[in-house]
C-alpha cells in the first residue's frame, strides 16, 4: 500500500512514547521450546480480534530469544497477570536464564505451559504468522480459556507498572 502523503515518517522514540500513553494489561505468552522445555515471554501487545471464531494475536519483536519455539509450535497459552504477579511479568521480560525457574506452573490441555495464580489464561492454536516491521504477529484460535483467580490486572503505562484504584 502506497502511502498518500510524502510527510516523514515518525521517529522511532517518538512512536514509544506515543504509544505509551495508552495503558494496557500485562500477559505472558508461554509456550514448550523446541527442546520440550517451557519457555515464554512478557506481552503487552495483545488483542482479541474476532469472537466468532475466537481469535487473539500476539506480537513477538524479532530480537527474543523466544521466537523460534513460538515459531516451532502450534500451540501457546496467554496468561493474563494480576496486580500481585510484577515479578513474573520484570522475570518474563528478561532475556537471560531460565525464566521457568521456581515458577509454579501446569502443562494445559494443548501442551501449553500455564502460570499459576493468573487473572485467567487461554490455550491457543496459531492459525497465520504475519512479518510486519520489527515484529512477527501470531493470530491464534482460542481453544480453552478459564478464569483462574478474582483479582485486579497488573497494568503497564508511560513506561511503568500500575494498578487500578479501588474506587
Amino acid at each position: 500500500m502506497e502511502r498518500m502523503q510524502t510527510a516523514p515518517a515518525l521517529d522511532r522514540e517518538t512512536f514509544r512514547k506515543v504509544c505509551g500513553r495508552f495503558a494496557t494489561g500485562i500477559a505472558v505468552a508461554t509456550v514448550r521450546g523446541r527442546d520440550g522445555k517451557p519457555t515464554g515471554l512478557t506481552i503487552n501487545s495483545f488483542a482479541s480480534v474476532s469472537a466468532a471464531p475466537p481469535l487473539v494475536l500476539i506480537c513477538i519483536d524479532y530480537r527474543c530469544s523466544a521466537l523460534a519455539d513460538f515459531r516451532s509450535n502450534s500451540w501457546f497459552a496467554v496468561n493474563i497477570l494480576t496486580e500481585a504477579q510484577q515479578d513474573l511479568s520484570v522475570r518474563f521480560a528478561e532475556s537471560q536464564g531460565d525464566r521457568f525457574a521456581g515458577v509454579s506452573w501446569r502443562e494445559g490441555e494443548t501442551g501449553a505451559p500455564l502460570l499459576e495464580g493468573c487473572l485467567a489464561a487461554l490455550e491457543c492454536c496459531v492459525s497465520q504468522v504475519v512479518e510486519a516491521g520489527d515484529h512477527a504477529i501470531f493470530l491464534a484460535e482460542v481453544v480453552r480459556g478459564e478464569w483462574l483467580e478474582d483479582g485486579r490486572p497488573l497494568l503497564y503505562f508511560a513506561s511503568s507498572y500500575g494498578t487500578l484504584d479501588s474506587d
